[in-house]
């Protein structure tokens, strides 16, 4: 299905609010309200509100308005309420910020979002020494519908999302998991010819799934370890991805804020090869811990077979057979008879019998972004090596 780019911006935008509860933490008090505003403006976040009304402990603001630092335009998301506000060491404790519902349409899409309620948020004091003073934490969130229109058919929907979190403290790391209860996506409003056809083939017109992640932070080293995302379709599949990084501390944090905001501030066309160049320098703090795939069948290997089978004038066992030929020839050019041999194996094996098939990256220490930059420019062949790629097929 087409969709303007412009709209994709907007939804975009929209979906960014969901990863920025901070932009609800506000109350009556012109300091807390400017304490929330200079730590936003610090993350590139410009806000605004038409009024405010309430007491001390319930405030709604009225009229919200944000805007990123890469957006010409605010986007208006309407009332915010504060209930429990509650001064802290300085700073605020508000125990649930909740936006109003939000709507936009442009280009003939719609995006609608029911209300997204945060629990137990702490906005820090400004000039705080806590390590954790620039960030407002807050220990859950959820938001009940997100639904996507194109005209007046839904084309995507999420219910039930849900996000728990554990702040850091006393030097432990923060926990995170999110989850959904469902989504719905109706492909048949996809309008490329080939795309359509093999959707109508495979008998997916119409999906449903789920979606959960769990993860942990750890601020004082920056080891940022995604234990978890799986993203499961109902009588398809489900893919699993994991990553664990090192060097994404606070300070790192700043430091890429500073720089999307003087990327922001170039005016179009400008040349902004210096901010790139210092941009991948910056990248080059993080180290690579490891990382993985992997996709856990529940009929869809069997109906793409069918499917590429029937293209071709083919059985699927003889199409699978033609897999298993094809991948040796295609590893060889890594010049790695060892990973070659595994990749071969672990393909041969899930065809025969798909169940899962992982590929995952485990290197046998972190290995830093300058040291993979390098590889990757002068000899990309050794990657596998340096990273401990690793495949495996119908394991737990």
């Amino acid at each position: 299905m087409t969709i303007q780019r412009s709209m994709l911006k907007k939804l975009a935008f929209s979906t960014f609010l969901l990863t920025l509860p901070l932009n609800a933490a506000f109350a009556a008090d012109p300091a807390v309200a400017e304490r929330v505003k200079s730590m936003l403006a610090a993350q590139g976040v410009d806000i605004s509100w038409t009024g405010v009304s309430g007491d001390g402990s319930s405030v709604t603001l009225q009229g919200v308005s944000i805007k990123p630092a890469a957006e010409k335009e605010a986007l208006p998301i309407g009332d915010v309420k504060l209930e429990g506000v509650s001064e802290a060491d300085g700073g605020f404790d508000i125990a649930t910020v909740s936006t109003s519902a939000f709507q936009r349409t442009q280009d003939g899409v719609t995006l609608d979002l029911s209300p997204f309620v945060i629990h137990d948020m702490k906005v820090p004091a400004e000039g705080s020494t806590d390590p954790l003073g620039s960030l407002m934490m807050y220990k859950s969130a959820e938001l009940s519908n997100m639904t996507v229109k194109v005209g007046d058919k839904t084309a995507f929907s999420m219910d039930g999302l849900s996000v728990q979190i554990t702040p850091p403290a006393d030097g432990k790391a923060m926990d995170f998991t999110a989850s959904t209860g469902k989504f719905n996506a109706d492909l048949t409003l996809v309008d490329d010819p080939k795309s359509k056809e093999a959707i109508d083939a495979l008998g997916y017109q119409n999906i449903s799934g789920n979606i959960s992640m769990a993860g942990t932070w750890q601020p004082s080293d920056g080891k940022m370890e995604l234990s978890k995302y799986d993203i499961a379709v109902d009588n398809a599949g489900k893919l699993g991805m994991t990553f664990n990084l090192g060097g994404y501390t606070l300070d790192f944090i700043k430091s890429m804020q500073a720089m999307q905001k003087q990327l922001a501030a170039q005016p179009e066309g400008a040349d902004n090869s210096a901010q790139g160049m210092a941009m991948l320098g910056l990248l080059q703090q993080l180290s690579f811990n490891g990382a993985s795939v992997r996709f856990e069948d529940a009929s869809l290997t069997g109906k793409v077979l069918d499917y590429v089978g029937k293209q071709q004038g083919m059985s699927a066992k003889d199409v699978a057979n033609q897999a298993k030929a094809i991948v040796p020839f295609g590893m060889a050019q890594l010049n790695n008879p060892e990973l070659t041999a595994e990749v071969s194996a672990a393909v041969n094996k899930f065809l025969d019998d798909p169940k899962s098939l992982e590929i995952s990256a485990e290197p046998p220490a972190s290995v830093p972004f300058a040291l993979i930059m390098a590889g990757a420019m002068s000899n990309p062949l050794d990657l596998p090596k340096t990273l401990g790629v690793k495949v495996k097929a119908n394991e737990n």
